[in-house]
């Protein structure tokens, strides 16, 4: 089905949520918040990408969302931040691509999930990708650290990896970190979480 698509995006996905260690989403489909729920921040970076023929390379999103229990139950709060870089052309083909209208997964799957969805809203966005020192920034609205996990004995780093051999939903193959802080404040979506996963990867959608 990909190749029939008009869009491709090659991005640094920065993904943050307020699962414990590991994320049992990830695995068994269910989130490990203390409060049974799932809230997420991505910070995404385009590294190559076109929605047919119109260059996406080099755009900045930050997409947030929150779900009550797990995420493929539905009934999520999301919203989508486009940077102020790109222009009306560009915001439009991005809007219509992570809205799912473009088809191609993970995007076509994650818009049925919302009962509730704010954007495309333009900021300045800051997206570092730096291993497992990767952040997003909204001046005032979001902001994401990730930071290693150590080694408790020695406290040198552990360079965590999490791979699907056969492909994974969004990514295939993370590396794990955790989160130092994660925050947002707009409008329906205001959590906070330190101290749970965190994820850097290079996803390549769509990924059917």
């Amino acid at each position: 089905m990909s190749e029939q698509l008009e869009w491709a995006l090659k991005m640094h996905q920065i993904e943050n949520c307020s699962c414990s260690h590991g994320c049992g989403c990830q695995f068994g489909g269910h989130p490990t918040s203390e409060n049974g729920g799932c809230e997420a921040i991505l910070g995404l970076q385009v590294i190559e990408g076109h929605y047919q023929t119109l260059n996406l390379t080099g755009i900045k999103m930050v997409f947030a969302a929150s779900w009550p229990g797990a995420m493929h139950d539905g009934n999520g709060t999301g919203v989508l931040f486009i940077d102020n870089q790109a222009s009306p052309e560009q915001v439009t083909a991005l809007a219509t691509i992570m809205s799912g209208q473009a088809g191609g997964m993970p995007v076509a799957a994650i818009a049925t999930l919302f009962s509730a969805f704010e954007g495309p809203i333009m900021a300045d966005i800051d997206v570092n990708e730096d291993d497992y020192r990767s952040s997003v920034n909204i001046e005032g609205v979001v902001s994401a650290q990730q930071t290693p996990h150590l080694n408790p004995v020695t406290g040198e780093e552990n360079h965590v990896h999490i791979t699907f051999p056969s492909g994974g939903f969004m990514w295939n193959d993370g590396k794990i970190g955790k989160t130092d802080h994660m925050h947002i404040n707009r409008g329906a979506l205001n959590f906070a979480f330190s101290d749970t996963f965190a994820a850097n990867a290079v996803v390549n959608w769509p990924t059917a």
